[in-house]
C-alpha cells in the first residue's frame, strides 16, 4: 500500500487590511474636491462679481470667476510633482498624506466660513489647492505600497476599486452639492465638502496601524531636475556624437540618464495634449455658467425634473464609463481590423479634433444665449458626450503612452509631469480670462461666442502642427521592446 502524498493547496491571496481605509479616504476626498468645484464659478459670479445679474457686467464677471477657478486647478495640479518628491525624500507617504489632509480640511473650513469676503475666500481656495495637490500623487502610490509578492495578483482589482471610489465620490458630489447650494446656500454647499474631507482624514488616520509605511529615501540626485541641470551646465564637455544629456552619464547613473531622455521624448507628445487640457476644465467652469441660462427642465411625461447647473458635469462620468469599454473592445479593434491601426499618436490627434467639435457646439449654445434664447440643456449634453470621447482618446491614451514609453525608473516622474501638463493648460485659460477681465482688445474681440471660437482656433493650430510633427516623433516602447532597457548597458560601455 503506497503512502499518498499530501498536497498543500496554494494559499489564497488576501487583500491588505489597509485597503478599505485607503478606498474610503479617496471616495470622501474626491467628493469634497469635485463637490466644491461644481458650484465654484457660479458662486463667485453670483456673490462677488455680478450679484445683481447686470447684463453689462456678464463677460467681465464670468471671466473673473473663471480665472480664479482655473488658477485654483492650476495650483492643485502643479503640486503633485512637488508632493511626490517631498514624500519620497523627506516625510514618507503616510505622514505627508495625514498632515496635508489636515491643511486640506482647514481650507474647506475657510471656504465655508469666509464666503462673505473675496480675499478670505481666495485664501481658502489656495489652501484647498495645496491640500488637494499635495496628496494627489501619494494616495494612488500608497495603494501599491500595501502589496507584496504574496498578493500582487490582487493589485489590479484594488486599483479598479480605487478608481471606482474616485468616480463614485465625484458623481455623488456633483449631484448633491449643487442641490445643497440651491436649497441651503453657500455655507452648507462649501461646508458639506469640508465635512467629507474631515471624514476622509479620519478614515485614513483610523488605518494607521495597518499601513505598510515605506520610509523616505533621502534626496535622490538621480532624477530629472538634477540630471538636466548638470547637462545644461556642462555642455562644453559633450563629445562628438553625444546627446546633450549624455554628458551626465559620468556623475549620474547611466540608466537614469537614459530614463530622462525617455521623459523628454514623451514630453514632446505631452505638448500637444496641452491643447486639450487648456479647455477641458472649462466644462466645470464656463459651461456651468452657460447651463444656468439654458432650459434645464426635463419633461418625463409623468413629471418634470429641473437640473441644477453644477449637476450637468455628472454626465461626463456616465459617458466615460460607457466609452472606455466601447473604445477598447469595439472601436479600436474595428479600426485595427480594417487596416487603420489606432496608434497612440493617432488617438491623440483624433481626440484633439473631437475637442474642437465639442467647442463648436458650445459656441452655438453661447451665441444663442447672447441672442436671448434658452437652448435646451441637451445641446450641452451633446458637447459633453463629444468631449468625453475626446477625453478617452487624449487623457487615457496619454497616461498609457507615458507608461509604455518610459522605463520603470521614470514612471512616477511621468505621472507628475502629466499633472503639470494639466496645470499649464489651466494656466493658459486663466491668462485668457484675466485679459478679458481687464477689458481692452481681448474683452472686445472675445466677447460672447468669440471666446469659444478663439479656443477652436487655438486647438486647430495644435492639430495642424501635430500633423506635421507626429510622423517625425521618435518613439521607444519599453513594454514591447525589452532591448531598449538592455541597450543602456551597451551605452555605458561606450562612455
Amino acid at each position: 500500500m503506497q503512502d499518498s502524498a499530501t498536497v498543500t493547496p496554494p494559499k489564497k491571496s488576501r487583500f491588505p487590511k489597509a485597503v478599505p481605509f485607503i478606498i474610503g479616504n479617496e471616495a470622501a476626498e474626491r467628493f469634497s474636491f469635485y463637490g466644491m468645484r461644481s458650484i465654484l464659478s457660479l458662486f463667485l459670479v453670483q456673490h462677488f462679481f455680478n450679484p445683481t445679474d447686470n447684463a453689462a457686467l456678464t463677460d467681465q464677471a464670468n471671466a473673473h470667476a473663471n480665472k480664479l477657478h482655473h488658477l485654483f486647478v492650476m495650483v492643485a495640479y502643479a503640486l503633485p510633482f512637488v508632493g511626490g518628491m517631498v514624500a519620497d525624500w523627506f516625510t514618507g507617504k503616510y505622514k505627508l498624506i495625514l498632515y496635508v489632509s489636515m491643511v486640506y480640511c482647514v481650507g474647506h473650513l475657510m471656504l465655508a466660513m469666509l464666503d462673505g469676503g473675496l480675499g478670505g475666500f481666495e485664501l481658502g481656495l489656495l489652501v484647498v489647492a495645496i491640500g488637494a495637490g499635495g496628496i494627489k500623487s501619494c494616495v494612488s502610490a500608497n495603494v501599491g505600497d500595501q502589496f507584496d509578492a504574496t498578493n500582487q495578483d490582487l493589485l489590479s482589482k484594488v486599483y479598479g476599486w480605487f478608481y471606482f471610489s474616485i468616480n463614485a465620490g465625484s458623481t455623488i458630489s456633483t449631484l448633491a452639492i449643487p442641490w445643497t447650494y440651491d436649497h441651503f446656500g453657500p455655507k452648507w454647499a462649501f461646508g458639506v465638502p469640508g465635512i467629507l474631507m474631515a471624514l476622509a482624514t479620519i478614515i485614513f488616520f483610523s488605518g494607521r496601524k495597518m499601513y505598510v509605511k515605506v520610509p523616505p529615501q533621502g534626496v535622490n540626485r538621480n532624477n530629472l531636475v538634477f540630471i538636466t541641470w548638470y547637462a545644461l551646465t556642462h555642455l562644453s564637455q559633450r563629445k562628438p556624437g553625444q546627446s546633450m544629456l549624455d554628458v551626465a552619464k559620468g556623475p549620474y547613473d547611466p540608466e537614469r540618464v537614459e530614463g530622462v531622455k525617455a521623459v523628454y521624448r514623451v514630453m514632446s507628445v505631452f505638448f500637444f495634449a496641452l491643447a486639450f487640457w487648456a479647455v477641458w476644465d472649462q466644462c466645470l467652469s464656463e459651461w456651468t455658467l452657460y447651463a444656468e441660462k439654458m432650459n434645464r427642465v426635463i419633461n418625463l411625461g409623468f413629471t418634470k425634473i429641473t437640473v441644477f447647473p453644477g449637476q450637468l458635469s455628472t454626465v461626463n462620468t456616465v459617458f466615460l464609463l460607457l466609452f472606455i469599454p466601447l473604445f477598447n473592445y469595439v472601436v479600436y479593434p474595428w479600426f485595427d481590423k480594417i487596416g487603420l491601426k489606432t496608434t497612440p499618436l493617432r488617438r491623440l490627434g483624433t481626440g484633439l479634433v473631437l475637442t474642437v467639435l465639442s467647442f463648436i457646439v458650445i459656441a452655438f449654445i453661447h451665441n444663442g444665449i447672447e441672442q436671448g434664447e434658452k437652448p435646451s440643456i441637451f445641446w450641452e449634453v451633446l458637447a459633453f458626450m463629444i468631449l468625453s470621447a475626446a477625453e478617452v482618446l487624449v487623457s487615457i491614451t496619454g497616461l498609457e503612452y507615458a507608461y509604455t514609453h518610459s522605463p520603470k525608473s521614470m514612471k512616477s516622474t511621468m505621472t507628475g509631469i502629466w499633472f503639470l501638463v494639466v496645470s499649464f493648460g489651466n494656466l493658459i485659460t486663466a491668462l485668457v480670462n484675466g485679459l478679458i477681465e481687464d477689458g481692452g482688445w481681448w474683452a472686445k474681440n472675445l466677447k460672447g461666442a468669440n471666446y469659444e471660437w478663439f479656443f477652436v482656433a487655438f486647438i486647430s493650430v495644435f492639430i495642424i502642427v501635430f500633423m506635421f510633427v507626429s510622423p517625425r516623433l521618435k518613439e521607444r516602447n519599453y513594454i514591447t521592446d525589452p532591448y531598449i532597457d538592455n541597450q543602456v548597458l551597451a551605452d555605458t560601455q561606450n562612455l
